[in-house]
């Protein structure tokens, strides 16, 4: 299948090796920022093309790897017809592409992606189109990039993305501030390695409330305490501390 993206960033990056990977041509990269174009366009062979609509090539399916706020005011300067277009946004309804295209749909990867990573992760693909075959035709052109695709509408979607951010990128937030913690007392952040990984293999295995340990669940206000005067140092995380710790007791009271 021959494909354009637009984007040069990390989602664009990682799926566009991966519909390379997968046997499909990238015939055309699209990005306001001609650098990362270029690089892009020299990993796939492709050509590089503009924003505008008569400066697209010719493709099977048109992939738009760009930022939430751009694709409300991308139909300002595209119209592509009845070519197939879809995005990649957890949030964003495929709606938006309405006025772009009538035939159009969405491609969201369920996963973290950053370009410069060696190695590409599994990569849940969450899919919906304009027509029932239009969802056909993308979600069989997913099952060539991973063996986990699901179509979900625009609702599910952003169910699945607040999932998402709170086990992602509110986790993630969280390592750093531990990070942070741990230079400025010293201590080496690395030792939690271990922890980090076996908490990782139980929740895999078990329901997450199932296996929640810590002074939080067994309302250990001794222990408790103790923290709280360590983290006097660190008000920022002396609130996260305290809002996690109710969160945690008052989702165990409910069982």
């Amino acid at each position: 299948m021959k494909v354009v993206i637009v984007g040069s960033g990390n989602v664009a990056t990682v799926l566009g090796k991966v519909i390379h990977n997968a046997g499909h041509e990238i015939v055309q990269v699209v990005s306001r920022n001609e650098n990362h174009a270029k690089a892009l366009a020299q990993i796939f062979n492709s050509s590089l093309g503009s924003f505008k609509s008569s400066g697209y090539k010719e493709a099977d399916l048109y992939l738009l790897a760009i930022n939430d706020t751009a694709l409300y005011h991308l139909d300002e300067y595209v119209q592509l017809g009845n070519k197939l277009v879809v995005h990649t946004a957890g949030s964003v309804s495929k709606e938006v592409l309405k006025n772009i295209s009538s035939n159009y749909g969405i491609i969201y990867p369920l996963q973290s992606l950053i370009k410069n990573s060696e190695e590409t992760p599994e990569i849940p693909l969450l899919v919906d189109g304009s027509s029932p075959d239009t969802t056909t035709f993308i979600q069989e052109f997913c099952k060539t990039l991973s063996g986990n695709v699901t179509i979900a509408d625009d609702q599910e979607r952003l169910k699945f993305h607040v999932a998402a951010v709170l086990v992602n990128n509110f986790t993630n937030h969280l390592f750093a501030m531990g990070d942070e913690f741990c230079k400025k007392e010293n201590i080496d952040f690395e030792k939690l390695y271990p922890l980090i990984d076996e908490t990782i293999r139980r929740v895999k295995l078990h329901p997450p409330q199932s296996v929640q340990t810590g002074p939080a669940i067994r309302e250990d206000i001794y222990t408790l305490g103790k923290h709280l005067q360590i983290l006097s140092a660190h008000p920022d995380l002396k609130y996260l501390y305290l809002k996690l710790s109710e969160s945690i007791l008052k989702l165990h009271q409910k069982k």
